[in-house]
């Protein structure tokens, strides 16, 4: 038996994905606590210690609001999609400066046909930007070393937005133009969903988190914050 999540954590997501209304989930409202949010917390707190091995000053918040799981609910006001429900769990470890600053986090998210384990910036402000391209400018072979880092590449992809064209003040030949005209700089890894069920969770997306400290070194150092 799985120690956090279940068989039946992908049925109600999947069940929640057919039936995504108000009504339904009210309805299943019990089974979204038993199956969805009791399982996050006990995970997000056991992930704590985990996180303190290799990554110091990212925290593990088990808040039923406001910590390291996010919403099941969708602000639907600004999407064409106006289904009220996220049908993933969404768990993000931040840094202990992210309230302060747009900081790197790690991530996981499953989804009842879809888990994967994420690692970085995502959709960072203008001011972070530019200190992430500025960075990457003055030490590219830091930047390299770490996206080419042999175990990062076996496990991780950068994905994410990117300009169409150079940032201002870059030119289209500069040597690092392609990192230069991300918007994102997210490192994503794929999992086989049936390994959420396995016994040392913890363990296993711990070790997908320590293989992306090259990438999230390099972040941290561009916008200041300790690693």
């Amino acid at each position: 038996m799985a120690e956090f999540f279940g068989d039946d954590t992908f049925d109600f997501l999947r069940r929640l994905g057919e039936n995504n209304n108000r009504g339904w989930f009210n309805e299943h409202k019990n089974e979204y606590e038993s199956c969805v949010r009791e399982p996050a917390l006990a995970f997000i707190r056991a992930m704590g210690s985990e996180l303190t091995r290799f990554a110091p000053h990212f925290v593990a918040v088990d808040k039923k609001v406001g910590g390291s799981l996010m919403r099941i609910y969708r602000d639907v006001r600004f999407g064409k999609n106006k289904q009220p429900y996220k049908t993933n769990i969404g768990i993000q470890f931040r840094h202990e400066r992210g309230k302060d600053v747009h900081a790197p986090g790690f991530y996981l998210h499953i989804e009842a046909r879809e888990v994967f384990v994420g690692a970085g910036i995502w959709h960072p402000d203008s001011g972070t930007l530019k200190k992430i391209r500025t960075y990457i400018d003055a030490h590219p072979t830091r930047w390299n070393d770490a996206i080419e880092d042999a175990n990062f590449m076996r496990c991780f992809q950068l994905s994410g937005d990117s300009l169409k064209r150079a940032p201002k003040g870059y030119p289209m030949d500069h040597p690092m133009i392609e990192d230069l005209k991300r918007k994102d700089f997210i490192g994503i890894s794929p999992l086989v969903p049936e390994l959420i069920l396995q016994d040392d969770l913890v363990g296993l997306i711990g070790s997908y988190f320590e293989t992306a400290q090259p990438l999230m070194q390099q972040l941290c150092r561009a916008i200041g914050v300790k690693y």
